[in-house]
């Protein structure tokens, strides 16, 4: 079978999705809000697993959500998120990279298919780290949803920066397009 149909044994799927999992752990790890009343935070790593995810796909995604379980072990109090972070953020890139591959070929609107695609992986991350928080961590419903609006500004900051870079980097590497 070509290459090209099995994505995630591409070198370059593998390549990118390492080199973002390195970016999104840099990123989450340099800029953080904590939010002491779950001991979360927020933070601009977000923006890295979307564009991983719209450039080179789900397996990329995938693979570069990983990198934010790494910063969680490297910020104090975040070792309590490191295997929640591991799932969320893996499924939140790959659905993000997944779902942008199947409207493009819909909507033809790069900017209609990331935005859709990132609300959707967002409300993934949203609804994960909420019911981690309570399910697993213990935390009241209360405390839980304080962290909400947080990772709803996380989200719309990594679509603010995700959708105009993604579409620099198809004018500067117009190869990459090929990926998508």
């Amino acid at each position: 079978m070509h290459a090209r149909h099995e994505p995630f044994r591409t070198p370059t799927t593998i390549a990118a999705g390492a080199i973002f999992a390195a970016l999104v752990t840099v990123a989450t790890y340099i800029f953080i809000i904590p939010i002491p009343a779950t001991t979360g935070y927020f933070n601009l790593g977000e923006s890295m697993v979307y564009i991983a995810a719209l450039v080179f796909g789900p397996f990329s995604g995938l693979i570069a959500g990983a990198g934010a379980s790494i910063a969680d072990l490297l910020i104090p109090g975040g070792a309590a998120f490191a295997p929640a972070t591991l799932i969320i953020k893996t499924t939140e890139g790959f659905m993000v990279g997944y779902l942008n591959k199947s409207l493009l070929k819909k909507t033809k609107s790069t900017t209609i298919s990331a935005t859709t695609s990132i609300l959707v992986g967002g409300l993934i991350m949203i609804f994960g780290y909420f019911a981690y928080e309570v399910v697993i961590l213990g935390f009241p419903m209360t405390i839980a949803l304080l962290e909400v609006p947080f990772n709803i500004m996380q989200m719309l900051a990594g679509l603010a920066v995700a959708v105009p870079i993604i579409h620099a980097i198809r004018r500067v590497f117009p190869q990459l397009k090929n990926h998508l």
